[in-house]
This record gives structure tokens, sequence and C-alpha cells, in this order.
């Protein structure tokens, strides 16, 4: 008999964003909104700054938490922003993105047959990357109550086992843009200390927020109210606020010891992130900020045109988001938005992310990417109001 693929490997289902994509991918003229990201290439200044750190001899092995450099510019944008003290030597390690951020974090805390919680609907890699380290993710829905989400602290509690170890949140949220208050921070906080887990937050989308003191202003971090010794991890990226998805490079936060084992699990996935791209992401924090106050700022207009064109479509219901760059309206009977987003594909040509991708509580919804140019926004609801014209919610089908 032959050898037999990993039951870790087999357990992680396949992405289903993905899945839509690769139908895309072979089609002409699609509007696509259903990856994470804007069609706006990076920002020249910040090519410059690679372009240059190749030519001064940024080609070659670095350390595995990252350029000193970086580390410090990680630190100082902390300071900046936050008012957050970190060591940039024993409390930062650069990663190549905020996808290996959250890998190599949950592969720190995590044993096999421990279990992690995850507030849903999420992004669906922090659960498959609990599956593939043979760990059991437990995912709780946010409450949608008065047309905002709600984290559920009885479910959470009901939730928790002796097994269980992580706590994952996403803030603002991927797919909902759901923002977590400061009392949401408290408590997420006081839970884990009183069960004794690691709490992770996903924070990659800290830069795009629409409802603090003034447009561009970043959403509080976590880390204002952990300690530097409390059981806190944060996974950042460059790639949502600098349009950097291609570049893959991102950092976590983390307790001196966790940070001081993230390092050396680098050298086994990675090594370490690119060094001219480290660079690059220096350049990025230190000469960002009249770009990301743009970009928000046209996010914004983004949003607010986008939830008034899906708030006069039947049957459809758009909780307002805070933060991020998606909207996540539910669709009045549907039970399979997979199905829906794939019909909506191939007669209308665009995009969509189908809600069960982004596990419990996502079914029945679609997300929709909203970081595209006004243009293309405009067509793609233009063609969603023509699709959903012909929608028949009482029947919980799609009329031929």
């Amino acid at each position: 008999m032959a050898p037999a693929l990993a039951s870790s490997a087999l357990a992680v289902p396949p992405s289903r964003i993905r899945e839509l994509a690769e139908i895309a991918m072979g089609m002409d003229g699609v509007l696509k909104l259903y990856f994470g990201e804007s069609n706006i290439p990076t920002p020249e200044f910040i090519k410059r700054a690679a372009i240059k750190a190749m030519q001064d001899g940024f080609t070659f092995y670095t350390e595995n938490a990252g350029l000193p450099s970086t580390r410090r510019a990680i630190a100082r944008h902390y300071q900046e922003l936050h008012q957050v003290e970190l060591d940039p030597e024993r409390q930062i390690v650069v990663t190549a993105s905020g996808v290996q951020a959250l890998n190599v974090a949950i592969r720190c805390v995590l044993d096999p047959g421990d279990e992690a919680i995850l507030l849903t609907p999420a992004w669906p890699n922090a659960s498959a990357m609990v599956a593939m380290f043979n760990a059991v993710p437990r995912e709780i829905p946010l409450a949608l109550r008065g047309g905002r989400y709600e984290i559920d602290f009885d479910a959470l509690e009901a939730a928790v086992t002796p097994r269980t170890r992580l706590l994952v949140y996403t803030s603002p949220s991927n797919p909902l843009g759901w923002v977590a208050s400061s009392d949401d921070q408290r408590r997420l906080l006081e839970f884990a200390r009183r069960h004794k887990l690691w709490l992770l937050a996903d924070e990659v989308y800290e830069r795009i927020f629409y409802a603090g003191p003034k447009l561009g202003a970043p959403v509080p971090s976590i880390l204002k109210q952990a300690t530097r010794d409390g059981a806190v991890i944060v996974a950042q990226s460059f790639s949502k606020s600098y349009c950097m998805t291609g570049w893959r490079l991102g950092w976590l936060v983390a307790r001196a010891d966790l940070a001081a084992r993230a390092t050396p699990l680098n050298e086994f996935i990675i090594s370490h992130a690119p060094s001219f791209t480290q660079k690059a992401g220096e350049t990025a924090l230190l000469w960002g900020e009249q770009f990301v106050h743009e970009m928000v700022a046209r996010l914004k207009e983004n949003r607010d045109f986008c939830l008034q064109a899906l708030g006069a479509m039947p049957g459809v219901s758009v909780p307002r988001p805070d933060g991020a760059f998606y909207l996540f309206p539910k669709i009045d009977g549907v039970t399979d938005s997979f199905e829906l987003c794939r019909r909506i594909l191939l007669e209308q040509k665009v995009g969509l992310a189908p809600g069960v991708a982004f596990g419990a509580g996502g079914e029945g919804s679609v997300r929709l990417c909203y970081a595209s140019e006004r243009h293309i926004l405009e067509q793609a609801l233009d063609r969603l109001a023509l699709f959903f014209r012909d929608f028949s919610p009482s029947s919980r089908t799609l009329r031929p």
C-alpha cells in the first residue's frame, strides 16, 4: 500500500474564495471584487526605496527576526501612533507577510489536540492554520444585533474546554468591517487571563478606520491595554495600509519569550523576510502618512457609495462597517452563498467572495471588497442591481 498523505493536511479545506477566483481567472471582463486588495499599485516612493535598497546591497540574508533597523522602525510606529513602548530586539519579529506572522504565532502556542477559539465570520486562514498543526478550531460567530456586530461573550464562555489554549480575533474585521471597542478589548483580555489563554489579535487593517477622532487615525491597538508581560500577540502586515499585498511583508509583536521562539521558527519556514522589502517597509512607515490618509478618505467615499447602492436593492441588508474595506451584505433567502456568487460571476461578470468561506456565521452573505477604483465599483453595482432585480427571496431560488 502506498504511503498516505498526512491527516492534518487533508483536514484543511481549500479556500472557497480561491475556488471562485479560479473560475473568474478563465473569463474575460470580470470585475474582481473577491480578493482583499486594492487595484492601486504600491506608491512610487516605496518602490524606489526597494530599488535603492537592492542597489545598496540589501540582497543578502538578514537576521531571522528581521533587520534591526526594520524592527526599530516598527517600534517607532507604535510609539508615534499608539504611545506604546516596545523593545525592538526582544518583542518584534519581522515576517514574510501577515499570514506568516499568524502561522508562526499559532505554531508557538498550540500542540496537537489543543483547541483555539476564533471569532467569526473571519478570514479563513487562521482556522486553517490551527488545523494544519493538528489542533482544533472552535468558531464562535459574532452576533448581529440592531444592525451591528457584537461579541457573544456567553458563547465564548461555553466554548472553553480544558484543552483551549488560544483566542483569535480580527479588528478591523475581514470580512465584516467590525471594530473592537476599548470595552471589547478589555473584556477579551479579562476573558483570556481568567482562562489562561493566549490572545492573538490580527490588526492588519488598523489604519483603515472611519470612526476615529479624525479620518486616518489608527484603530487603537490591543497593546495599549495589554502589558508587555501579558500573553498577547499582535499580527500585522504592510499589505493593506500601503498597497503592498504582493511584497509579502509583515510582523508580529509578542511577549519576549514567544518572540524568542518565533525567531528560530522563522529559519525553518522562510529564514527571514526579503532584505530589500524590509527596507521598503521602513520607508513606508516613515513617509507613508499622507498616502494612508488620502487612501482612507477615498475608501470612505467608496464605502458610502456602495452602502447606498446595495441598500437600494431588494432583499439585501448591509451592516455599516467602521473599518477595513469590505461590505458583508446579507441576502434574504440564500442558503448557498457559493452558488449565488458563482451565478453572479457567470451571469454578470462580478466576482464576489461567498460568505461561507469565512466560517461560522458567514453563510447567507457575500463579501464585496470596495478598495477598487470608483468606475469599477459603479459598473459592478449596476450589474448587481440587475441581478438582484431577478432574485426571488421568497422561493430561496434564482429565477432561470
